[in-house]
C-alpha cells in the first residue's frame, strides 16, 4: 500500500512524526534516510517504517516529501531520476521555487511548496503551503490535512513563501526570550527569575493577544500607559532603532532563502 514518503530523516522530519506520533496519525508514513542510525531511531520513537535505498522509498510514495537540506535537493533529485507515473511532491527547502522543482523533475510529478515550523513537534506548528498548477485536489487535500494534524495551516502565495519564512520561525521566540532575559539580569534579576519575567512578557501576552478579540493596538494601548514606565522602555528601543534592527535581521534571512535557488 503506498503512503507518504518523507525523503530526509532530519529534524524537522522527526519534529513532524513526533507531532503526528501525538495525534495518532494512521496512514501509511515511510522514512528515507542515508544514516541507519537515524532511522531506526525514527522507528523507535514513532513506530515509522524506514528504507535506506532511496528508489525503493520513491516506488512506495503516494506523496512524496523532500525533506532534505536546499543544498542537497539537485542531488537529491538527480539521484531520483526520471518518474514513470504520477506523483504528488512537497518540498520542504526554503528558498527554491516551483519552477526550479520542475525544471528537476518534470511531468508526471506535482509540486507544492510547505513550510512547517519545529513546533509541530508539540502540535501547536504553524505551516504555509503553497501549491503549483494543477496540483491534485485530492492531494492537496491530503498534504493540508497532514500539517493540520500538527498545527494550523495557511495557503499563500509562493511569492510571499520566503517572507513568511524569514518571518514565523519560533528562533524569533527563543532570541527575544534569550536577549530580553539576559538584559534583565545584568540589571540584578536572577537568571531563573529574569526567565519568568520575560517568558511572561512574550508567551503570555502573545498567546492573550491570540486568543482574545482584542485589536493588537487596543492591547498595547492598554498595556504601556503613557509616561508610564512601559511606555518608557518602548520609546528608548524604538530610538534605538527596534525596528531597523528586525527589519534588517528578516532582510538578510530572505537574502539567504534567495540564494538557495542559484544552486538548485
Amino acid at each position: 500500500m503506498k503512503g507518504i514518503v518523507f525523503l530526509g530523516g532530519g529534524r524537522i522530519t522527526a519534529a513532524l512524526l513526533a507531532g503526528l506520533h501525538l495525534a495518532r496519525y494512521s496512514r501509511p508514513v515511510l522514512v528515507y534516510d542515508r544514516h541507519p542510525d537515524k532511522l531506526r531511531r525514527l522507528r523507535r520513537l514513532y513506530g515509522v517504517a524506514i528504507e535506506l535505498d532511496l528508489q525503493r522509498a520513491v516506488a512506495q510514495a503516494r506523496l512524496m516529501i523532500i525533506a532534505v537540506r536546499p543544498s542537497s535537493v539537485a542531488d537529491l533529485l538527480r539521484e531520483i531520476g526520471n518518474f514513470d507515473r504520477p506523483l504528488a511532491a512537497v518540498s520542504l527547502a526554503a528558498g527554491i521555487p516551483l519552477s526550479k522543482l520542475r525544471e528537476r523533475v518534470g511531468l508526471p510529478v506535482r509540486w507544492a511548496r510547505a513550510m512547517p515550523s519545529p513546533l509541530c513537534r508539540s502540535r501547536r506548528g504553524l505551516t504555509a503551503l503553497a501549491f503549483d498548477r494543477n496540483f491534485p485536489t485530492a492531494a492537496r487535500n491530503e498534504l493540508t490535512n497532514l500539517f493540520a494534524q500538527v498545527g494550523s495551516t495557511l495557503e499563500i502565495r509562493e511569492d510571499e513563501l520566503d517572507i513568511f519564512t524569514v518571518s514565523y520561525s519560533p528562533s524569533h521566540g527563543y532570541h527575544a526570550l534569550a536577549t530580553l532575559a539576559r538584559a534583565a539580569e545584568k540589571l540584578g534579576l536572577s537568571r531563573k527569575t529574569a526567565l519568568t519575567a520575560a517568558a511572561h512578557a512574550l508567551a503570555d501576552a502573545i498567546r492573550t493577544w491570540h486568543e482574545g478579540d482584542l485589536s493588537l493596538a487596543v492591547m498595547l494601548h492598554e498595556a504601556a500607559t503613557p509616561g508610564g514606565t512601559a511606555a518608557e522602555v518602548m520609546k528608548a528601543m524604538d530610538r534605538a532603532g527596534y525596528q531597523w534592527v528586525i527589519t534588517r535581521g528578516l532582510a538578510a534571512g530572505l537574502k539567504r532563502a534567495r540564494k538557495n535557488a542559484d544552486g538548485a
